[in-house]
């Protein structure tokens, strides 16, 4: 029996009504016009400073993206391990290809999925893939993408430019000295746009057993006494404004709730003293991130780092893995988040500030069109966020459309986040927004809610001057 051949309808994701389907075909073509702006994600910087050849298939497509190793996890009974898991774990061939064949082995289980939109696009557009993975065929596929990998074409930053990414987004300790965006600064023969992005979170929860240790590395970092509050925030103060010198036009937040809470300076002191001396209880280590997470904000005032959350993730949900792999191996599961009283205290000091930008984020699409949508509808400093994890498949995505731009606008949005470390997934991701939004568009049209001279300038920004402005992408 011949593999079944792998193809990729041209009208896909678009409404099935032929009438709208025809006006979604000319609004995507208007946003293919455009670069991609990707302003968050977690491709190491290092693979474009470097430019060395990825090494197999498994760890460039498979082992970096948790989406699919959840999904093998917990339908086919993989075990994690056995995709490679954790990130940088010892790869040899043998294990890499057994690893794939166990992913195209259970090919069956992304059916209906966006993990299968984005690998059918990748195999297509970027390897050439034209037969659909299975156990049959796992060795044919690694091999033409084994193949390809030796090749010119599919360096790091060859597939930058084939991409036609315009910037994209790493994400950064901030101690990390950025040699690698140095290194990509200082190159002559390098003409993308690679930009940090400070992400402090470690450093902001007090009750956590190495915030002592990460203060002084903190302390250390930035050369800073950070024996009191006061110093700490000094230390923030400094390495944000290293990572904007380096070129980070933003900072990102991730914490169990979005409180930004005052604290007394006092009461603030006193905690931190408990945080450093390793005495400080869980409740109170809470509401001194929550001042933490406020004074971020007036930091940002100065600096003008647009300021991204995305809260409401109980992370390592699964112990056992988080024991055995470490974090960020998708144990993480999306739980409730109220916006509306957490933000308040900011946005009452800040919402209004003409350097304060804030794009709030949530994995609780409860929230979109009861707060977030409402919130950006009336601070001039608020964007909502999306599509992003657990919120990147066409439906949410759809859903997003319809329950923000009522009240929150196309405006005040953020444009699509890929949020990903697997590299060759970024325009697949991309290409989902931009068709479910064409389709969205292309609705709106057919039934005389915008004329499509307006609707063309929207698929535009919302590609461009949309995400641009949402993260200062052009200063």
């Amino acid at each position: 029996m011949s593999p079944k051949p792998l193809e990729l309808h041209p009208d896909r994701l678009f409404p099935a009504d032929p009438a709208v389907r025809k006006i979604a075909r000319e609004l995507y073509e208007e946003e293919q016009k455009h670069p991609i702006i990707s302003p968050h994600g977690h491709v190491p910087p290092q693979w474009l400073a470097d430019n060395e050849p990825f090494t197999d298939p498994t760890t460039m497509l498979l082992t970096p993206d948790h989406y699919t190793n959840r999904i093998l996890h917990s339908v086919a009974g993989v075990e994690l391990k056995d995709l490679g898991v954790p990130v940088g774990s010892p790869m040899t061939p043998e294990k890499s290809r057994e690893a794939w064949r166990l992913f195209c082995k259970n090919w069956w289980v992304f059916r209906g999925t966006a993990v299968q939109f984005w690998f059918e696009s990748e195999f297509y557009d970027v390897f050439g893939i034209r037969v659909r993975p299975s156990e049959e065929t796992a060795d044919e596929i690694y091999d033409q993408i084994n193949e390809a990998l030796t090749t010119e074409e599919f360096l790091p930053r060859s597939l930058y430019h084939r991409f036609n990414l315009a910037v994209l987004a790493t994400t950064d300790d901030p101690c990390d000295d950025l040699k690698y965006h140095k290194q990509l600064a200082d190159d002559p023969s390098w003409d993308g746009r690679v930009i940090p992005t400070f992400r402090p979170d470690a450093y902001l929860e007090p009750a956590r057993a190495t915030f002592k240790e990460l203060t002084e590395k903190l302390g250390e970092t930035a050369d800073q006494d950070v024996s009191t509050y006061a110093g700490h925030v000094e230390a923030m103060r400094k390495r944000r404004l290293y990572f904007k010198e380096h070129g980070a036009v933003s900072s990102d937040h991730s914490h169990r709730d979005p409180g930004t809470a005052r604290l007394s300076d006092s009461e603030a002191e006193n905690l931190y003293s408990q945080a450093l001396a390793g005495k400080i209880s869980p409740e109170d280590g809470d509401r001194l991130r929550r001042h933490m997470i406020n004074d971020q904000a007036r930091l940002a005032t100065e600096d003008g780092l647009v300021m991204t959350m995305h809260p409401a993730v109980y992370r390592n949900h699964d112990e056992q893995a988080f024991a055995d792999y470490g974090a960020d191996v998708g144990g993480d599961i999306p739980i409730k988040v109220e916006y509306t009283r957490n933000l308040q205290p900011m946005l009452t000091e800040y919402g209004n500030h003409p350097n304060f930008q804030l794009v709030a984020f949530t994995m609780d699409q409860d929230v979109f069109q009861r707060e977030l949508a409402a919130l950006a509808g009336y601070y001039r400093s608020v964007y909502v966020g999306a599509p992003w994890w657990f919120i990147d498949d066409a439906d949410a995505i759809t859903r997003y459309r319809e329950q923000v731009t009522p009240y929150g606008t196309f405006y005040k949005t953020s444009g699509m986040i890929d949020d990903t470390r697997a590299f060759a997934s970024i325009p697949a991701r991309h290409d989902v927004a931009r068709r479910v939004d064409a389709g969205y568009l292309a609705r709106l049209v057919a039934e005389h809610r915008l004329d499509m001279d307006v609707a063309l300038e929207i698929a535009a920004d919302l590609v461009s001057t949309i995400p641009s402005r949402a993260f200062k992408v052009n200063g």
